[in-house]
């Protein structure tokens, strides 16, 4: 005698009729009832076996009907097909994704493919609902409006960026295009740039050219780190700096009014001797005209600055001198701005001219470009020549006063 069923007979038969009334798979009936597949199935064999045989009663009693079979063979071909068009909506859809499965993402393919899906079926194997792609799709034609605003300011941010020869950052570029009467935020400009990979320049550590002469006489500090001026022509200050042409190097000696941030006068050579800063200083006195008498010429502790022919110069022209500590960059920190700014828009880190000439045409253009259009942070993004021409309005009462 075998081991006696632990499902009664009244469970089977509920089983058999859920298979026979839902019209669901008899695997999935089993899974939800707890029991094998093969087990189900052999219930559903057994009612059939006896609801058709000798006896059973007439075709109209509860054993399944042939048309009853027809329709769960259609009914099995539409789930099929159903499980086709899914795969194939996935398939297609990790290519479109290319691993961004965002809900946008997924609303953007629901709008490409909707013509051959249908949005009912796709936004159920992509798990979004119906509605919430209805609202984006409304909201269609604003997106489409604050994207092309996008790429136009894109296109002037990168415009402006070019024109500094990529020297410029988000501040400046800001400023730039608020000039041209664009209303623009410095934080939306800053992603934008940020997004197209459009950065200014950035510099690496530099070469030491400043050799300070112990045996100078002694020149006080007439700045004190105050790097301000009144007026023009009030306090210059100046240093040198070196290029890399070739396999060698060339310097350049400058003469900055504190004032405006304007170079004033330049120098280069292949030396760092005393006349390299003298000629920028004959340069600078040039550019005003010669009337600099009094004025103040800030420098480091460099041995050309201490030299006797640069005295001798700066006291012919009525220039005092005034010069920081040996070792502080902080005592000449608007000259050494300078030159970061320099070292960095003419990208001198990556640069190597081939020859003089071309550096001294890339350095004046540059020069030029940074009196005249290069919008300095200190001078109110202004730049150097127009705030001479039009100075800040705190200036005019301190003069004033």
């Amino acid at each position: 005698m075998g081991r006696p069923s632990k499902y009664t007979q009244e469970f089977r038969a509920d089983a058999v009729e859920l298979v026979r009334s839902s019209g669901r798979p008899i695997n999935e009936v089993a899974r939800e009832l707890g029991l094998s597949h093969e087990t189900l199935r052999n219930w559903v064999r057994k009612h059939e076996q006896q609801t058709s045989g000798p006896g059973a009663g007439s075709a109209a009693g509860a054993g399944l009907s042939v048309a009853d079979k027809d329709a769960e063979i259609a009914r099995l071909r539409r789930e099929v097909a159903e499980l086709r068009q899914e795969k194939e909506i996935l398939r297609k859809a990790a290519a479109f994704f290319e691993g961004d499965g965002s809900v946008t993402s997924r609303f953007r393919f629901i709008s490409t493919h909707r013509g051959e899906h249908g949005v009912k079926r796709l936004c159920r194997v992509l798990a979004v609902s119906r509605s919430g792609f209805y609202r984006w799709a409304a909201a269609a034609p604003g997106r489409a409006a604050r994207t092309a605003a996008e790429d136009a300011l894109a296109a002037a941010i990168t415009t402006v960026h070019t024109a500094s020869g990529g020297a410029y950052g988000s501040p400046r570029v800001t400023v730039e295009l608020r000039e041209q009467g664009l209303r623009v935020n410095r934080k939306r400009v800053e992603r934008i740039m940020r997004q197209r990979a459009v950065v200014g320049r950035h510099l690496r550590r530099r070469k030491r050219t400043t050799i300070p002469d112990l045996a100078a006489a002694p020149v006080p500090d007439l700045l004190g780190r105050d790097f301000t001026a009144p007026a023009p022509d009030q306090r210059w200050c100046g240093d040198i700096t070196y290029l890399r042409v070739g396999d060698r190097f060339i310097y350049l000696a400058t003469v900055i009014d504190i004032y405006s941030r304007r170079l004033l006068g330049w120098s280069i050579n292949s030396h760092m001797r005393a006349e390299l800063v003298i000629d920028a200083l004959h340069a600078a006195v040039a550019a005003r005209g010669h009337r600099v008498h009094g004025v103040v010429f800030h420098s480091d502790r460099g041995s050309q600055y201490g030299s006797t022919a640069f005295a001798d110069a700066c006291r012919r022209y009525g220039v005092r001198r005034s010069r920081g500590r040996i070792g502080s960059s902080f005592d000449n920190a608007l000259a050494e701005a300078f030159f970061a700014s320099l070292k960095r828009e003419l990208d001198v880190d990556r640069r190597r001219w081939a020859c003089e000439a071309d550096a001294r045409r890339d350095v004046f253009r540059w020069i030029a470009f940074y009196n005249h259009r290069r919008r300095h942070s200190a001078l109110g993004y202004r730049s150097p020549a127009d705030y001479e021409q039009t100075p800040d309005p705190a200036t005019l009462l301190q003069v004033a006063a």
